[in-house]
Formats: C-alpha cells, sequence, structure tokens
C-alpha cells in the first residue's frame, strides 16, 4: 500500500517566514469512506479541476517568533542512538511496509483486472445511479475475451474501461505521471509519510518515499524509517498530516528528527535543514466602517494548501490585536486545496463536538461523521464570500460555518464538487483515480452538482449579519 494524503486542486506547498498584509486582487463587490483498502492506494483527495498533490497544517501551538528551530543555525543535539545496532539493519530496511505490493511480473490481462477489481471494490456512481456489479462483471468478460498484446494497449483498455463509467474524475495515470505523484514532497524536506497499523491497534509513521539527493536524503533519512519525534516532540498517535505541518518551516532552517532505522532499530536524531519554496495563500487587510466605528478584518484564502490554516491562524490573531470585531473571509476563486487543511480551517470557528462534514460511500448505512475537536479561536460575527468558482474544500469550509450558524454566506452559488477520489497504485508502476465517496453538508445537503445556495447576493449590514446568525443559534437550539 502506498499512501501520499487527501487533497482537492491545483496548489503549492510550504512556508514564507511572513504573512502579506495588503488587498487581494480584487475588492468586495458591495453593489450588487466507508472501506479501509488492502491495494495500492495513494490518498483520498478531492480535486476541483487538475490533479495535483498538496497538503495543509494543522495550528502550531509555538510561534515561529519563539520556536529555536526556526533559527539559522542548526540546534544542538544530544545523542540519543539506541547502545548497539539492530544486527539485522540492512535486512529489517526492506521489510519496510508490510503490506507494499512487493515488484514482480504481472501480465498485461493482470494489469487490466487489478484496475478493474478496485472500482468493482471503491467505485461510487455518484452522477447517474446506473453502475450496478452485474454490467461490471460482464464489462470484464468481454474486454478479458481476448489476449491483450502489450503494456501500452493494457493501459489504453484501462482507460477506455474507466471512461465507461461517465465519471470525470475517475481516471488512468501512466507510470510517469503514478511516479511524480508519489515522489511530492509535502513536508519541505523531502520525504512523504504514511501511517502503518502495528498490529495491536495503533499506528506507526514510517517515511514512504524520499526524494533523492533532497535534504532528508542527504542528511541520513531512509525509506522505511519510522519518525519518534520532531523537534522533540513526540508524534505517538498523531497523524501524518499532524506530523507534516510539524516538519514544515521557513526555508534555510532546521528541523531535528528522532527515527527508528529498520524494524529494530537503531534509533537517531538526526538534524535537516529545509528547503521550501511555497507561497501563503492568506492575505489580510483591516478596514473600517461605518464612519470608522467597526473595525472589520478582511481575510482572502487563495487555496487550501499546506500553510492555509497555520496562516489563516496568525492573519485572525494580528487582525483581533488591531481591533477587529468583525471579519470577513474570501472564499472566491478558491477551487479548493488539501481536503483536510479545509476541515481544519473550519474547525478554527466551531464549538467543540460541532459537524464539519458528513462522508458517504457506497454503503449509505456507514456514513461517517467529522466534528470539531477544540473551542474557536474566534466567536466574532463572520461573513463568508463564495462565488461559481468556490469549490470542494472551500465548500466544506462554507457550509460547516453557515450550517453551525457561525457565519453567512454572501456571493453567488458555489460550484458543487464534493466527491471523494483515491489513488491507487496498479502492479506495473500506473495507477488509477477512483471516485470512492462523497461529502454531505452538516444539514444534509449534497454538495456534488447543486453547489450551496449564498444567504445574500450583496454584503447586508453588519447588524443584520448578527441578527441572522442570531435566529439560526435560536431555532438549531429549539
Amino acid at each position: 500500500m502506498r499512501l501520499l494524503l487527501p487533497f482537492s486542486s491545483p496548489l503549492s506547498t510550504t512556508s514564507p517566514p511572513s504573512l502579506p498584509e495588503h488587498p487581494p486582487p480584487s475588492k468586495i463587490d458591495c453593489s450588487g469512506l466507508t472501506k479501509i483498502f488492502k491495494k495500492s492506494v495513494i490518498g483520498t483527495l478531492t480535486g476541483a479541476l487538475t490533479l495535483t498533490l498538496v497538503l495543509s497544517s494543522p495550528i502550531p501551538s509555538v510561534a515561529a517568533s519563539i520556536d529555536p528551530y526556526l533559527s539559522m543555525t542548526p540546534p544542538s543535539l544530544s545523542p540519543d542512538s539506541s547502545p548497539e545496532d539492530c544486527p539485522n539493519e540492512e535486512e529489517a530496511d526492506t521489510e519496510v511496509l508490510e503490506d507494499d505490493v512487493r515488484p514482480q511480473l504481472v501480465t498485461n490481462e493482470g494489469i487490466v483486472e487489478e484496475a478493474w477489481e478496485i472500482v468493482n471494490d471503491a467505485f461510487l456512481d455518484a452522477r447517474s445511479n446506473r453502475w450496478s456489479s452485474e454490467t461490471w462483471q460482464k464489462r470484464k468478460e468481454e474486454i478479458l475475451s481476448s489476449p491483450i498484446k502489450s503494456r501500452s494497449k493494457a493501459h489504453e483498455v484501462i482507460k477506455k474501461m474507466l471512461g465507461s463509467l461517465g465519471d470525470q474524475y475517475t481516471r488512468f495515470l501512466s507510470p510517469d505521471e503514478f511516479s511524480r505523484m508519489s515522489k511530492y514532497d509535502i513536508t519541505g524536506i523531502g520525504i512523504n509519510l504514511r501511517e502503518v497499523s502495528d498490529g495491536g491497534g495503533n499506528a506507526k509513521l514510517k517515511v514512504l518515499g524520499i526524494v533523492l539527493d533532497g535534504p532528508a536524503d542527504i542528511a541520513g533519512v531512509k525509506q522505511g524509517d519510522e519518525i519518534l519525534a520532531v523537534n522533540g516532540v513526540d508524534v505517538s498517535g498523531k497523524s501524518s498530516f499532524e506530523v507534516s505541518s510539524l516538519l514544515q518551516g521557513p526555508s534555510k532552517t532546521f528541523v531535528v528528527l528522532k527515527v527508528k532505522h529498520g524494524k529494530c532499530g537503531p534509533l537517531r536524531t538526526i538534524k535537516v535543514q529545509r528547503q521550501v519554496n511555497a507561497q501563503t495563500p492568506v492575505s489580510y487587510r483591516l478596514e473600517k466602517v461605518d464612519n470608522g466605528k467597526i473595525s472589520v478584518g478582511y481575510i482572502r484564502l487563495k487555496e487550501f494548501n499546506a500553510l492555509a490554516t497555520k496562516d489563516l491562524v496568525i492573519a485572525m490573531k494580528r487582525l483581533q490585536d488591531k481591533g477587529a470585531s468583525y471579519f470577513v473571509m474570501d472564499l472566491r476563486d478558491n477551487l479548493g486545496g488539501l481536503v483536510q487543511a479545509g476541515i481544519e480551517t473550519a474547525k478554527l470557528f466551531l464549538d467543540e463536538g460541532d459537524t464539519v462534514i458528513y462522508t458517504a460511500g457506497r454503503d449509505t448505512e456507514t456514513q461517517k461523521t467529522v466534528v470539531a475537536d477544540k473551542k474557536p479561536l474566534i466567536t466574532a460575527p463572520l461573513i463568508v464570500m463564495v462565488n461559481n468558482r468556490t469549490a470542494s474544500a472551500s465548500e466544506i469550509v462554507a457550509s460547516a460555518l453557515h450550517d453551525n450558524c457561525k457565519a453567512i454566506l454572501v456571493g453567488e452559488r458555489t460550484y458543487g464538487k464534493g466527491l471523494i477520489q483515491s489513488v491507487f497504485e496498479l502492479r506495473d508502476g500506473s495507477g488509477v483515480v477512483v471516485t470512492i465517496g462523497k461529502y454531505v453538508t452538516p444539514n444534509h445537503i449534497d454538495i456534488n452538482g447543486g453547489g450551496i445556495e449564498p444567504d445574500f447576493r450583496n454584503l447586508p449590514a453588519w447588524d443584520e449579519v448578527k441578527e441572522r446568525l442570531s435566529k439560526c443559534n435560536t431555532l438549531q437550539q429549539s
């Protein structure tokens, strides 16, 4: 199994040390799953328009200004290697991921059948609802009724087979496309992480992929290493998403990893210099309205990438310090990004226990609920700006805040992209992207296709915003 992470549209990856405090490109217009697969899955994603991987981060608890690991010189290290190396370390390193698909000879028909099985096990027909296992079985029999004489022909057969599903997001990835995706660096140090079961109900974090000659590779991190701590923080119980965020930081600064090589050691402490190039998706400014009586914090969020949640927290705190008592979050033209970044962003505004989103797969009886687990960062009245290019992760945020009476929506009906895709690796190094589920809002509205209708077309007065939110909360409580 090969896992990257969930995502949704074209984004960038990691972090500059400061946020731009300036107006966005356009002014506000005031006038007008159910199943866990044993196959090779790269990750759950919700792409709006294109297939690009991007990750985001949970809220950091330590500001950059007081983080000793954000210095430009390496922090001092205390040796904590185990007293004796594992005698079978080299052998253990080959046993990296116990359920990996090992390289092996596979026939052209075998590759086609593997792709067929993934669809048979996982595909959700969210549009036509015409898919059935019976017709899919007949499709397989037709395809395999004659020999497939070349690998390129097998790939063409898979493309046509997936195309017959009528789902624009379910598609084939060539070995080159899959390879580029699996090497995608979400951390700034050239590694991808994956959660691996330890067989006892807990998960270990292992290095799924490593960029050759990247920072981690040069520093001595190996494929299959288990990550134990980041900058002295024990990562037991943390998700790959959370640990990836801990690894992020400004370019040229250092991060310290405690890792275990192979299956039984040794333990090593390794310092790695970050190399990151992504830009913040957040810009913000403070505006005075009502003859200067009201201070409004305006925040534009262009995409949900690796920095979205972290930099949004910084922006909101700075605006609060400057006296902002109302907020506008502009999600217009935000096509999405990493779904988890959208979920973490929504949680910033929700009460503990509030529903962020529901996920549903082929089996409607096994719907899952994502809920907020902390108190909200702010409780001030909030407007969320949306338009017909507000999609995917952006729609998750907009619907979560709206349905929980934390914000009103202003603008146009959103795009309507609420499907979940996963990327599966085939045994010849190619892959398939398959729609496996969909998102449903806290008010049980299916986002996909219809989008979300705003409360207002144009910006209302803030008194009207407060009144609308108050009525919403009263109805919700009753």
